[in-house]
C-alpha cells in the first residue's frame, strides 16, 4: 500500500483516512491521536483524543477537564486497531509521556515521531528506535551547526556561575513542560541539593512530574521571598519572565536560558542572555541523521524546522525524502508565556 494512502498532510494536520484520525491536529477534529503535551501539538476541542496517560493529564492541567469529548489512554508498546490500521505508541524521549506513533496498514509501517531526542533525560522514558518503512521526522535543529553536546556540561557552567557570583540570583529561562524539570533533575544529578525556586507558571506541571515519581528535590515558590534571601539561588521561570518586571525582585540577576537555540550566540545576545545554556529537548543534527539512518526507512518525510537541509542530506544518502510543509508547529520556547492566571510567582 502506498504510504500516501495511509497518511497525508491536510489542513488540520497529518490525516489517516483509513484509520479515521489525525495526528497532532492543529484544529478541532473528530478523532485526534496526540504525540505529547506541548501546546503546538496538543490542542483542546477534539471529539476524541488517544494519548498516553501523562499527555492526557497535561492537557487536563492546561485546558481543564472538558478539553475533549472523550479520551482514551494507550501505553507504550500497546497496539490498538483504528479503522483499517494498527496504531502503536513508542517512547520519543522528548518530555514526560511523549510518544512516537507507529501506523501500520497491511505491510506498510509509518512512524510519526512527533518531537524527539536521543540524549539522556532523567525525567522521561528514553527514545526507542522503531524500524519502519517511512519515518516522519522533525527538523527543529536540522542544520549541521546544531550539535548540542552534553547537557550535564551546561549544568556545570550554571553551577560554576552560581559559585562565582554568590551575591547574585540566577534566573534560568526554560519551557514549563519538560525543559524546566530536566534542568532541575540535571542539577540534582550534579550534586546541587539546595532549594530551587520556581515561577508560579512552573509549579503545577512540576508538581505533576513529582506525582509521577520524578525526583526533583526541594522546590519552593519564588513568590513572597525577600530580595536579599534570593542571593546565590537558582530560579526557573518561563523565558518571557526573565526579562520583564517580575525579574526585578531578584538581586542583580544573572539571566540564563536553557535552549538548543543558545548554540547561536547572536541569538543569546539579542535576547539579553548573560549565560546561554545549550540544553535542548529536540534531537540535534547528529541525533536526527543517526536516527533516520538507524530506522532503516527507505522514505523520509520531514516536518517543522529546517526541512530543506535534512531533505537534502537524506537524498544524498539515497533515501527518498520530501518536506511535508505542515503549518502550526514550532519550537515551544518561542511562544512560551505563563499560563493564564499564573503570571505572578
Amino acid at each position: 500500500m502506498r504510504p500516501q494512502e495511509i497518511l497525508l498532510p491536510a489542513a488540520a494536520g497529518l490525516c489517516c483516512k483509513p484509520g479515521g484520525f489525525h495526528i497532532d491536529p492543529v484544529r478541532p477534529v473528530e478523532r485526534a491521536v496526540i504525540t505529547h503535551g506541548h501546546s503546538d501539538h496538543a490542542r483542546a476541542g477534539h471529539g476524541a483524543v488517544l494519548a498516553t496517560q501523562e499527555t492526557l493529564d497535561m492537557m487536563r492541567l492546561r485546558y481543564g477537564e472538558n478539553f475533549a469529548g472523550s479520551t482514551q489512554v494507550i501505553r507504550y508498546g500497546e497496539e490498538i486497531r483504528l479503522g483499517d490500521v494498527r496504531v502503536k505508541f513508542h517512547p520519543a524521549g522528548h518530555v514526560l509521556g511523549s510518544a512516537q506513533i507507529a501506523v501500520t496498514c497491511k505491510d506498510t509501517c509509518i512512524v510519526a515521531s512527533g518531537d524527539y531526542k536521543d540524549a539522556l533525560d532523567p525525567t522521561c522514558t528514553p527514545f526507542e528506535l522503531v524500524p519502519c518503512d517511512v519515518f516522519i521526522t522533525e527538523a527543529t535543529f536540522g542544520l549541521p551547526v546544531f550539535r548540542h553536546g552534553d547537557a550535564a556540561d551546561e549544568v556545570k557552567k550554571l553551577l560554576a556561575s552560581v559559585a562565582l557570583f554568590p551575591e547574585r540570583a540566577h534566573l534560568v529561562g526554560a519551557y514549563s513542560l519538560g525543559k524546566a524539570q530536566r534542568v532541575i533533575a540535571l542539577l540534582r544529578r550534579a550534586g546541587y541539593d539546595a532549594p530551587i525556586y520556581l515561577h508560579g507558571a512552573m509549579e503545577k506541571i512540576t508538581s505533576y512530574y513529582q506525582s509521577r515519581g520524578i525526583e526533583l528535590g526541594e522546590l519552593r515558590p519564588a513568590a513572597g521571598m525577600k530580595k536579599a534571601a534570593l542571593a546565590g539561588t537558582i530560579t526557573l521561570a518561563p523565558p518571557s519572565a526573565t526579562s520583564d518586571i517580575w525579574a526585578r525582585r531578584f538581586p542583580d540577576p544573572v539571566t540564563a536560558f536553557a535552549s538548543g537555540w543558545m548554540r547561536v550566540r547572536a541569538r543569546a545576545r539579542q535576547g539579553g542572555v548573560e549565560l546561554p545554556l545549550v540544553i535542548s529537548d529536540h534531537a540535534d543534527w547528529d541525533g536526527l541523521t543517526t536516527t533516520i539512518a538507524a530506522t532503516g526507512a527507505g522514505e523520509i518525510w520531514v516536518t517543522h524546522g529546517q526541512e530543506d537541509a535534512l531533505v537534502h542530506w537524506c537524498r544524498s544518502k539515497g533515501l527518498k525524502a520530501q518536506p511535508l510543509d505542515l503549518v502550526g508547529y514550532g519550537d515551544e520556547e518561542e511562544s512560551e508565556t505563563p499560563d493564564a492566571g499564573e503570571t505572578e510567582a
